[in-house]
């Protein structure tokens, strides 16, 4: 079935995320990150060790750039 350009149908619209949310998924990400970086140094698991630290870079990252505004590398 084809529409008339730039006219999408009302059922296929999609809500999208607001900033509150991205927020929580944020803050949800550091305490994950520290939970499982305690976790990979109390049982010496270096896997768990790294990705902990990791998700807790990218999160407080995604956190500042939707707080503050800051886009170092692009907007979200």
């Amino acid at each position: 079935m084809r529409y008339k350009e730039g006219e999408i149908p009302p059922e296929m619209m999609a809500v999208n995320a607001s900033n509150d949310m991205l927020l929580l998924t944020s803050v949800l990400g550091v305490l994950i990150g520290i939970a499982l970086t305690i976790m990979g140094r109390k049982g010496k698991q270096m896997w768990m060790y790294v990705w902990g630290i990791g998700l807790v870079i990218c999160s407080i990252y995604l956190g500042v750039s939707i707080g503050f505004g800051w886009n170092l590398f692009g907007k979200f």
